[in-house]
């Protein structure tokens, strides 16, 4: 073991305690391979299973494990029209497993996601009757006030990018705090606390991952 690989299972022990504290179910995995096989156990075969936008579940495989798996998969991106979108949306919040990363997490074990409809961190907040979180340890941080920082000037800027957002950390790689119309920073939801025991899974992996 590698000292930084070291250093983020010392940090994910610590995080998992404090997850614990939170009703929210922890996990650490060295490597995105061994996420993958431990999302496989969480996943019973024909749950209703569907996910948040999120560069974290493609690059670990997880995307694919979803969508090609002994799952009823509900592909949020199917829908045509906005009256198709509220339909599925309606299907979405019933599902059995919601799959998803963090913008931020920090030590204290608080989620903090930052998104421009609110889709994601609604179905985060109630809905899914399971929540699995996978986030690489680059998205650790001390703080909320770290976390708020990192969301706009690390997550934001490439996201706005993958999603062809026109706002101006599309263009400068730093937040504006703007008020653009394709402002992908609308809702912010800070994560303290799982009402429901053991509803909410954080994975956390040993490499970095996503934005």
């Amino acid at each position: 073991m590698g000292y930084k690989s070291g250093s983020y299972e010392n940090q994910a022990k610590t995080i998992i305690k404090n997850l614990e504290k939170r009703n929210m179910k922890g996990y650490y995995c060295e490597n995105g391979k061994k996420a993958l096989e431990l999302v496989k156990t969480l996943l019973p075969a024909g749950a209703l299973v569907t996910n948040g936008g999120s560069e974290t579940l493609v690059e670990t495989g997880i995307m694919d494990l979803i969508r090609s798996g002994d799952y009823a998969y509900i592909d949020r991106t199917s829908a045509k029209t906005p009256e198709e979108a509220r339909a599925l949306y309606g299907r979405i919040v019933t599902a059995d497993y919601y799959l998803m990363s963090t913008n931020a997490i920090t030590r204290d074990g608080e989620l903090v996601n930052v998104d421009g409809v609110g889709n994601r961190v609604a179905c985060l907040i109630n809905g899914p009757a399971h929540v699995l979180v996978i986030a690489g340890m680059n998205k650790v941080v001390p703080s909320l006030e770290d976390a708020v920082r990192r969301v706009r000037n690390i997550a934001a800027p490439p996201n706005s990018i993958r999603v062809g957002a026109k706002t101006p950390c599309s263009v400068t790689g730093f937040c504006d705090n703007c008020q653009s119309e394709q402002c992908i920073c609308c809702e912010t939801v800070i994560t303290r606390r799982s009402r429901q025991e053991g509803r909410i899974t954080v994975i956390l992996i040993g490499e970095e991952y996503g934005f």
